[in-house]
């Protein structure tokens, strides 16, 4: 690595490299309160030059608006960045605030094509099923996305929140090079079973979240408190009430590690994360998520920190103290199924 750039990971068995670490883009237009195009914008940049090659949106951030904000971008760098996008949370028209999970094929067909006319690219590098609709056979979902990959519209596909079940009944169908799932400090439950089948089947885990939406960083304490009325972790059980201050309670030892190495605890939560690859033995991919291009410098220098065998030691059981549910609803989660 030289001036910063971090290194690569491959993404999937024999896929292409990427930076290993990514960009989560979903705040760039939503869900975190008020946005900063400009901000944003020159964060997107700054991620290219320091080798963040893989970035991660959604139809469903913003209606669709997040990946329109970022289509000028990889307009720009097409040959240099690996565009991420999903489907499955389908917006009703008459209530654009609610989400209903869908696998069908028909959904799936207009999903994409939605997608990459919003993307303005004619192939997607890694499409995922977004959620788990668990009344469609996931091998029939597969099924319908690996005839995407043979049109030429998507490249490889992914996978997020699901079990190692049906990870393993998916790969069957065709060939899965990521699972996206929330993977840090305070979310550990995908080690137990998920991990495992990853590594078994040569598949990448990309962790979304991986600061702990924030929380990790010492950013805030309360949400309810502290974050403006349209941020969605003020609906999120960790971080408000009684939970928020336990919670809180909880960074201490990843303060001690921080000053130890000089660094901030949003690195010290990232260089755990990161480190994941070498402890369960297949390439991990955080995508952290900023709008801020100082910040993206501050996350991709976490690459370079090494934690101690006494450091991972005394960071061990903070996930299993944790105060609180990562969603209200956990259902439509990997942990809530297996």
């Amino acid at each position: 690595m030289t001036n910063g750039r971090i290194g690569t990971a491959a993404l999937g068995d024999g896929g292409p490299q990427v930076g290993v670490q990514g960009l989560g883009c979903m705040g760039m237009s939503f869900a975190y309160g008020p946005v900063d195009v400009d901000a944003s914008r020159a964060t997107l940049e700054r991620a290219l030059e320091l080798g963040v090659t893989l970035y991660d949106t959604a139809d469903a951030y913003g209606a669709g608006e997040n990946e329109r904000f970022l289509a000028p971008f990889f307009k720009a760098h097409r040959d240099e960045v690996a565009v991420a996008t999903k489907f499955a949370l389908s917006i009703p028209p008459d209530d654009p605030t609610r989400r209903i999970i869908r696998n069908d094929e028909p959904y799936i067909r207009e999903a994409v094509e939605a997608s990459l006319k919003r993307l303005d690219v004619d192939v997607i590098d890694l499409y995922y099923m977004h959620r788990r609709d668990v009344d469609v056979p996931i091998e029939e979902t597969v099924g319908v996305m690996a005839d995407l990959v043979r049109q030429g519209k998507v490249k490889q596909l992914g996978l997020s929140e699901v079990t190692a079940d049906e990870l393993r009944a998916a790969h069957a169908v065709h060939p899965i090079a990521a699972v996206q799932s929330e993977w840090s400090l305070f979310s550990r439950d995908i080690e137990a079973k998920v991990v495992p089948a990853a590594r078994e089947l040569g598949v990448t885990l990309v962790p979304y979240s991986p600061l702990g939406r924030g929380f990790l960083t010492g950013a805030f304490v309360n949400a309810e408190k502290e974050l403006t009325d349209d941020d969605f972790r003020r609906r999120q059980p960790r971080f408000t009430g009684d939970n928020a201050a336990a919670n809180a309670a909880l960074l201490e030892p990843v303060r001690a590690v921080a000053d130890a190495h000089g660094a901030s605890l949003g690195q010290i939560a990232l260089a755990w994360v990161q480190q994941r690859a070498q402890v369960h033995g297949l390439p991990v991919v955080p995508i952290p998520g900023t709008r801020r291009p100082d910040r993206v410098e501050e996350n991709t220098a976490a690459t370079r920190i090494t934690l101690t065998e006494e450091q991972l030691a005394l960071l061990e059981p903070i996930a299993a103290q944790v105060a609180g549910t990562r969603y209200p609803d956990m259902s439509f989660t990997s942990a809530g199924r297996e």
